[in-house]
């Protein structure tokens, strides 16, 4: 999608001034490009295809549980425009074949499909299905875990809340012995 910048500017300028403040201030005068800049950039992830990131795999012969933890990463709320920002913890079990994506495909796919308007209940599925869908593995757990500004710094304003949030998938769903290991392994020694 091309992206109409002139007309961008124009209107957050327009919204900048609607609310009244000056931008005739030298302080604030190059305010909407600053604006424009930060949100094209934090939402550049819109324009990339998860699938994409994980679409090589590799034959490991490894059919034990894959665990990646602590990816941080930094969203904008589709309700405030305001950012969450946390941790994700990704573990699969692959399948009989034992095949696996790269480690840094899993970050980095934390790290495209955040970069878009988000709600974190759908950012931990997101994460879940694409994983689901490019391994098939025997099952594929998500933890999320954010701080969001729209609950910190306006509303109810409780800095230091944090959400948690889960996708369980295949054999972590159906077993809870392998959900509990999981569990203990993804959220224990938090990197």
């Amino acid at each position: 999608m091309e992206i109409d910048r002139e007309h961008a500017l124009i209107v957050l300028t327009q919204y900048l001034e609607a609310i009244g403040l000056d931008l005739s201030d030298e302080t604030l005068r190059d305010t909407p490009r600053r604006v424009l800049e930060s949100h094209l950039e934090m939402l550049e992830g819109r324009n990339e295809d998860p699938q994409a990131i994980l679409a090589e795999t590799f034959p490991a012969g490894h059919e034990e549980m894959v665990i990646v933890k602590g990816v941080q990463f930094s969203s904008l709320c589709e309700h405030h425009l305001l950012p969450f920002t946390g941790v994700a913890h990704i573990a699969y079990l692959p399948n009989s074949q034992g095949r696996i994506v790269g480690l840094s495909k899993l970050a980095r796919l934390v790290e495209v499909l955040s970069q878009r308007l988000q709600v974190q209940e759908r950012l931990t599925s997101e994460i879940a299905n694409n994983v689901e869908w490019a391994l098939a593995p025997k099952g594929v757990l998500v933890v999320i875990e954010a701080e969001h500004l729209c609950m910190t710094v306006r509303g109810v304003k409780k800095p230091g809340t944090s959400a948690v949030t889960s996708a369980v998938r295949g054999v972590f769903k159906k077993n809870a012995a392998t959900r509990s290991e999981a569990m203990d392994l993804l959220l224990s020694a938090r990197a």
